[in-house]
């Protein structure tokens, strides 16, 4: 007898439409510490400089549809999951307060394409230039189940998708700019010069 060719279409165009989405689409329980069990969706489309982000979706049980081969230029690990990550925005604030740089805070994993793609971007000659204006913390969230308790925060991932990126002043430690409207959720849509544009603004 012959299946039925309806439900295997309906998978195709599922993981052609997951393909399609950025790595913000989200649902997640946040497992940090101290942190209480939540949800939240993600964002779509990535926004241009100044705008908002399209309608949230829903992430798949596994993020590992979105995994590709690395960009060329990516380093061996760009989010490090074995890192201190309150030690190392801690140390970023340290050092920022000394020389009046702001603290850039990127949350993100390695499984996510988009969360790649922008550490290419960031690699590039216009973004590289401004980066190192910047005191830098890259922040692994692995599968929406490490360091919740840090992101919370600084962003919305609920709402942000990632990668996220955050920007304190470097006097206080104030959160300056959160990406909670998801702006880089689809970085893989993104030129250098877009991405160039947001690092020149939030300085």
């Amino acid at each position: 007898m012959r299946r039925p060719l309806l439900p295997v279409a309906l998978a195709l165009a599922a993981l052609t439409v997951a393909a399609l989405s950025g790595c913000g689409g989200a649902v997640f329980t946040s497992r940090g510490a101290g942190g209480e069990a939540g949800a939240g969706a993600g964002a779509g489309a990535p926004a241009a400089p100044g705008t908002g982000s399209a309608a949230p979706s829903s992430k798949p049980a596994s993020p590992q549809w979105n995994s590709q081969p690395p960009p060329a230029g990516r380093g061996p690990r760009d989010y490090d999951p074995e890192a201190d990550a309150g030690a190392d925005i801690a140390a970023a604030l340290a050092a920022a307060k000394q020389d009046g740089r702001p603290v850039l805070i990127d949350f993100g994993a390695d499984w996510c394409v988009d969360c790649r793609v922008l550490g290419v971007r960031f690699r590039q000659a216009g973004p590289a230039a401004l980066l190192a204006k910047y005191h830098v913390v890259k922040v692994d969230v692995g599968e929406f189940d490490r360091n919740l308790n840090v992101a919370e925060r600084y962003v919305d991932l609920g709402t942000s998708g990632i990668p996220a990126l955050a920007v304190l002043d470097p006097a206080s430690g104030d959160i300056k700019v959160a990406t909670n409207q998801g702006e880089f959720s689809s970085a893989r849509s993104m030129s250098a010069a877009q991405v160039e544009e947001f690092l020149k603004r939030w300085l």
